[in-house]
């Protein structure tokens, strides 16, 4: 069989400026002539397999990243050129090829853009019909992407068997006294560098694949350093099991499926950082104490707290959380559930609920026992959290957590141990027919609102 001939002079090239050498010394390195090397990068000579393999084992280069297409390569180059808008703009091919081997970065960045213009017009088309009354459009077809993927997570169990089982091994595995970082650094040669605010001033994180390099905020805590360092490595060592829970996700678009799989690498760093058996005993050994088991795990109160809905692994299953987050007028960052969140049973939209009280005091746990309407009740546990850190001037991005669970449950959680009478909520002030409620925020839509100009209930609404 003819011997492949790969040409890949540009990423020859750029490999060797990005370490800082000469032609003759990285010929040296290779076991080859200076010239030789001038040809390979003029791409006059090919890449061999021999070279190959001395590449790669020389300066831990991926063999995948010479042979195959980069983002931002010919194929999806032309596949950007080939739109209508554009297909005018070239007379051939030649230009997007000197685009792509000379500036990659930039030309993965045109395919970005051409990404996002296509999946903007897509919905604007979508909720152009939808306006317009066009039967022929389902009402489904006007929701954005990520509402697709957030009903989809927040309907099934947070649990991903595969993913638990591969982050729990992977962790096993880490060399003695290594983390994460460690292994980045000594399996894939990426170092992590954290950059100050000036330098990346709008990303919590980059990873450049040509420097080998993972650049931190500066404005991350810690936790939230260590989240991005495991999500990194997530992305690298447990893909096999985030696509295999992806495509068992019914999602309608590719947008959906992108979105899905950074919260389903999301799921596996949190499985990276408190692997399943130790935070589980962790757990139960402390009765579900939040502040307790992120400090022995060195996570945020939000990630042991996220950590928490997830441990029901068949014959080893923790309590069955479900979690809410909410921002602090009221938009839905997040839902999850053990087994879904509970939408039927406990909504979570009474303005009551200690979710929202936890804002007048910024840092405290609040933990009450509620009762709905049905009469079943719920332990909720919420905290305001911080988000990143922020420059004079800013405003700090403050958003509060719930946790809850059943409230026949309470006895095993050290937040159980409130003697407080439990607090009358409903799922939501539209849903809820509960009279003379202070906090109603609209009237209910199964009753008829009672207009006495005589007498005036408690309530904003009154009704009959």
């Amino acid at each position: 069989m003819a011997e492949r001939k790969i040409f890949a002079g540009p990423k020859v090239r750029r490999i060797r400026n990005t370490l800082a050498l000469t032609q003759t010394a990285m010929a040296e390195a290779l076991e080859i002539s200076p010239s030789y090397l001038n040809l390979i990068e003029r791409n006059q000579r090919p890449l061999t397999v021999q070279l190959l393999l001395k590449l790669s084992s020389v300066y831990r280069i991926d063999l995948e990243e010479l042979q195959g297409e980069t983002p931002g390569g010919l194929g999806q180059l032309k596949e950007v050129f080939a739109d209508p808008l554009l297909s005018g703009e070239l007379p051939g091919d030649q230009e997007l090829v000197e685009v792509a081997d000379a500036a990659p970065n930039a030309a993965g960045g045109v395919v970005k853009l051409y990404r996002a213009y296509r999946e903007q017009a897509a919905r604007l088309s979508d909720l152009t019909a939808l306006m317009a009354g066009d039967d022929r459009v389902p009402v489904a077809s006007g929701r954005l992407p990520l509402d697709e993927v957030r009903e989809v997570l927040e309907r099934r169990p947070a649990y991903f068997a595969d993913i638990e089982a591969a982050a729990e091994s992977f962790a096993n595995g880490l060399a003695a006294g290594g983390d994460l970082k460690d292994w980045l650094k000594n399996e894939r040669g990426i170092a992590t560098r954290i950059l100050p605010v000036h330098v990346m001033p709008d990303l919590r994180r980059r990873f450049d694949r040509h420097s080998m390099r993972l650049f931190l905020s500066e404005r991350l805590s810690r936790a939230d350093q260590a989240q991005e360092i495991a999500i990194e490595v997530a992305r690298l060592a447990l893909r096999p099991e985030i696509e295999a829970a992806l495509d068992e996700l019914p999602l309608s678009s590719d947008e959906a499926r992108r979105i899905a799989r950074f919260e389903l690498t999301r799921s596996a760093a949190l499985a990276l950082l408190m692997p399943y058996g130790a935070f589980l005993l962790a757990a139960q050994n402390t009765r579900y104490d939040i502040d307790l088991i992120r400090a022995r795990f060195a996570v945020s109160f939000g990630q042991a707290a996220a950590r928490l809905v997830m441990l029901q692994r068949p014959g080893a299953a923790g309590i069955p959380f479900f979690l809410m987050e909410r921002d602090a007028v009221g938009h839905v960052i997040r839902r999850a559930g053990a087994h879904g969140f509970p939408q039927a049973r406990f909504g979570g939209n009474c303005p009551k609920l200690n979710i929202h009280a936890a804002f007048q005091e910024p840092g405290r746990i609040l933990a009450e026992t509620v009762v709905m309407p049905d009469g079943s009740t719920f332990l909720t546990v919420a905290r305001t959290l911080e988000g990143p850190v922020v420059e004079f001037g800013e405003r700090v991005r403050r958003t509060a957590l719930l946790i809850g669970c059943d409230a026949a449950l309470r006895d095993s959680l050290v937040y159980g141990r409130s003697d407080v009478l439990p607090v009358a909520v409903g799922p939501a002030c539209r849903l809820c027919e509960r009279r003379g409620c202070l906090s109603r925020a609209e009237p209910p839509l199964t009753r008829p609102l009672a207009l006495d100009e005589t007498s005036a209930g408690l309530g904003s609404f009154d009704f009959q």
